[in-house]
């Protein structure tokens, strides 16, 4: 579906991407994150035919998007960051305008907008002009304008910004939906909306591809230990230094009131000896876990641990 080959942009002197590659099948849902000016916004605007590359390649359903950008508009509908609205216009009049841009006409016009008033939840401001909507109204009018003419393929960028948490659970859920029949590129800073909503994630910094993979194929490929959460009943000073005493426990951090984090070497299962340490100790043993790889600490492994390393 999405087909991206070397893509590199410069502005001036500045290199904003560099030899991205990664493809896209029908269908999926793809994350794609990074820091702040990492190149994020560039490469869905290339996607979106609003810039040219510098020089490689991207094409959408064989289209190639600097060649054919007018046939690629049919079947793509994207948000930016800042969404691109008329703000004098009433949502209906807008809606009914980007239709008609999109080619449509008639009475297909009237359902598509309805269509996405309702998708979108703007039935009660769909009269109100846009310059006096809040910023969440603002920013659904602009998701429904990406969906107006059914496209393909939508590019998110930050479509949940500004919501409050009833209106991102709503968004999310509508994403979702859409997910069944649409391929979505979706750029958040939210990593959780992500982790909820992806099936892959694509990882930008500093203009070039960090790591392509599902969450779960992420955290295999960067964990070099394993994590266990303990929670204890009854206060101890000897807790740490008896779960150091443990041959494959790497370090013990206390956290909270009675919580400690334990780092131990992977595949060691110490579940069970802990416990019994814990039991034997009188400690009062409350819970003790597994802790998995976040999204958010493999974003952090593959940005600033990184560069730090490189540094």
């Amino acid at each position: 579906m999405i087909e991206v080959e070397n893509l590199t942009k410069h502005y001036g002197p500045r290199r904003a991407i560099n030899n991205l590659t990664f493809q896209i099948a029908r269908g999926e849902v793809v994350g794609l994150l990074g820091p702040n000016g990492a190149g994020k916004s560039t490469t869905m605007d290339i996607l979106s035919c609003i810039l040219s590359a510098s020089s490689g390649t991207a094409r959408i359903r064989g289209y190639d998007t600097f060649e054919h950008s007018f046939e690629i508009r049919k079947i793509i509908g994207y948000l930016p960051e800042t969404p691109p609205l008329y703000p004098d216009m009433s949502v209906r009049d807008y809606l009914m305008f980007a239709a008609q841009v999109r080619g449509m006409a008639g009475k297909q016009t009237g359902n598509a907008v309805e269509r996405v008033i309702e998708n979108c939840s703007l039935q009660d401001v769909g009269h109100r002009i846009i310059g006096r909507l809040s910023k969440g109204y603002q920013q659904r009018v602009g998701l429904a304008q990406a969906m107006v003419h059914d496209p393909d393929i939508l590019i998110l960028d930050e479509p949940t910004i500004g919501l409050d948490p009833i209106q991102i659970i709503e968004i999310r859920k509508l994403i979702q939906e859409l997910a069944a029949s649409h391929t979505i590129i979706l750029s958040s800073h939210i990593l959780p909306e992500v982790t909820q909503i992806c099936q892959r994630v694509i990882i930008i910094n500093e203009g070039e591809i960090a790591a392509v993979d599902s969450l779960a194929g992420l955290t295999a490929s960067l964990r070099k230990s394993e994590r266990l959460s303990l929670t204890i009943r009854n206060e101890n000073s000897k807790v740490a230094e008896e779960l150091n005493s443990i041959d494959q426990v790497l370090s013990v951090l206390p956290k909270e009131k009675n919580q400690f984090l334990i780092e131990c070497k992977l595949n060691s299962n110490l579940q069970d000896e802990i416990a019994r340490l814990a039991l034997a100790n009188q400690w009062g043993l409350v819970e003790i876990k597994p802790l998995s790889l976040t999204l958010e600490d493999v974003f952090l492994k593959l940005t600033v641990e990184e560069k730090d390393v490189q540094a």
